[in-house]
């Protein structure tokens, strides 16, 4: 029995990846035409549930700092576009407007006591163990967010679980027994890590152009483009009292406390300031790209030159995504933010990309080169010695052991049992993330006599995704999904 567990545990033992929304601290990024300021319009309307522009952006934002703490800081927006986190964000938010489609229509809803329970077990609201209203406001104000909006936010949520639970998914006592059963084998092994920091690897032309040639076209020089531009800085003007009053008194709702309650004119006086500035800058900024266009600029407006690339670009990735679709038939971009100043910017010249020569190519082929052949040998070592190789012994060690793992990393060893615990394999290797490989024998295998008392156990999760799966597939076939934003 254990030894047919042990060759089919990749089958049985699942791992599924739970995404749970937070609603503060992730902070807001944006794309394309959208601003926050948008937040009120509809993106998408599910039956007579609407998602709004400012949900998207926020739903976005959570996905992407999510992403960002997976990739240790090294994510940016091209990869999220590579991973569709847009689309990614909006399905999220469609497949709880389902739900929430499904309360409504068994009238249920959040009480405030039900809120402020809520409420009171978010730790980041605490000051001295309890929760702070002051803290509350504070926290809500520095995410740019009113708490009406927060607590529509934190209620939609308890709805979502409050209709879940009303839908239990039971899990038979076999089911339990057979996924107890699998996560109790264990295994005593014997193992050795083979790293590849004693390999000497050939780095000479004659051994590199081979390698180059067959990759040239992995090797292409970056797309530049050589402009002109003129900037216009901000702006910072005094205005008459009937200026600053008529501003106030159209665009009231731009001025708001924390709480969401528009300020009076004393209040928002130096926001009314600000906006008359920026305003003021744009139209600059405006007639300037008239004149430069027309050839009429004032003496005294500095033309200045410079070439811009991916790896060459001062300014951010949106100016140059607009540079790039000018043309020289139609060369001028209108004025673009960059920091508080207007660039506008004039198409000079396209420089496409070709591929590097050897001698241009050679210091981004060579660290790949070294890689791979590192990587090839360090296999070849591993077959050669899977069958002879002596190396630690541990005692009897499941897949949640890896802190008995002394000589790696956590993680490493976390993931080295994770494979191993899936292999059907007595002796073999597996390869790590960081590019050693390890050596494995296992010695010997029991059944711990351990019960499984998880509340999370793995096939009851497994089961309530499967269900919310074919319940989201139900009630899309109930609801009508509109989606009102293009691309997505």
């Amino acid at each position: 029995m254990i030894t047919w567990m042990q060759r089919h545990k990749k089958y049985l033992i699942i791992t599924i990846w739970i995404s749970t929304i937070a609603f503060v601290g992730a902070g807001f990024v944006g794309w394309g035409q959208y601003s926050y300021g948008d937040k009120a319009g509809a993106v998408a309307k599910v039956g007579n549930v609407e998602v709004t522009m400012g949900e998207l952006q926020k739903t976005y934002s959570n996905l992407y700092a999510q992403y960002n703490k997976m990739f240790q800081g090294n994510f940016d927006e091209e990869k999220a576009k590579s991973f569709g986190l847009q689309s990614q964000a909006l399905k999220q938010l469609t497949d709880q407007a389902l739900i929430i489609n499904l309360a409504l229509s068994y009238d249920l809803e959040i009480n405030d006591a039900e809120l402020l329970n809520e409420l009171k077990t978010q730790e980041y609201f605490f000051k001295d163990g309890v929760f702070n209203k002051e803290i509350y406001k504070q926290v809500l104000s520095q995410n740019n967010m009113s708490i009406k909006e927060y607590e529509v936010s934190v209620k939609k949520q308890l709805l979502i679980q409050k209709t879940l639970k009303l839908l239990p998914v039971d899990v038979s006592k076999n089911e339990l027994d057979i996924i107890s059963s699998v996560l109790n084998i264990a295994d005593k092994i014997n193992y050795k890590i083979l790293s590849d920091e004693k390999i000497n690897i050939d780095t000479s032309d004659a051994a590199l152009k081979p390698f180059w040639e067959a990759r040239q076209q992995n090797f292409m020089s970056e797309v530049t483009y050589e402009v002109k531009f003129i900037k216009q800085s901000r702006v910072s003007n005094k205005y008459e009292e009937s200026q600053i009053n008529e501003h106030y008194a159209a665009n009231k709702t731009h001025f708001k406390d924390v709480e969401g309650k528009l300020l009076p004119l004393e209040g928002a006086r130096s926001s009314v300031i600000n906006e008359l500035d920026a305003k003021a800058t744009k139209d600059e900024a405006l007639r300037g790209y008239i004149a430069y266009k027309k050839g009429k600029l004032a003496s005294d407006v500095k033309v200045s030159t410079t070439t811009i690339s991916a790896s060459n670009n001062p300014y951010n990735e949106n100016v140059l995504e607009q540079i790039s679709k000018l043309s020289i038939t139609s060369p001028y971009l209108k004025p673009i933010l960059v920091n508080d100043e207007y660039f506008t910017f004039e198409l000079l010249k396209v420089n496409s990309s070709k591929a590097k020569s050897f001698e241009e190519a050679k210091k981004d082929v060579l660290p790949m080169f070294v890689q791979e052949e590192k990587k090839n040998k360090l296999l070849e070592l591993a077959k050669n010695s899977v069958a002879t190789f002596t190396g630690t012994t541990t005692d009897f060690i499941t897949n949640e052991d890896a802190a008995k793992i002394t000589n790696m990393e956590p993680a490493d060893a976390n993931e080295f049992l994770i494979a191993l615990f899936s292999s059907q394999d007595k002796r073999g290797f597996i390869s790590l993330k960081n590019g050693n490989v390890v050596l494995y024998n296992i010695l010997e295998q029991k059944l711990l006599n351990k019960t499984n008392t998880n509340p999370n156990n793995p096939i009851v999760r497994l089961k309530s995704a499967m269900f919310n799966e074919g319940l989201i597939k139900n009630l899309q076939n109930k609801y009508k999904t509109e989606i009102f934003i293009e691309g997505l």
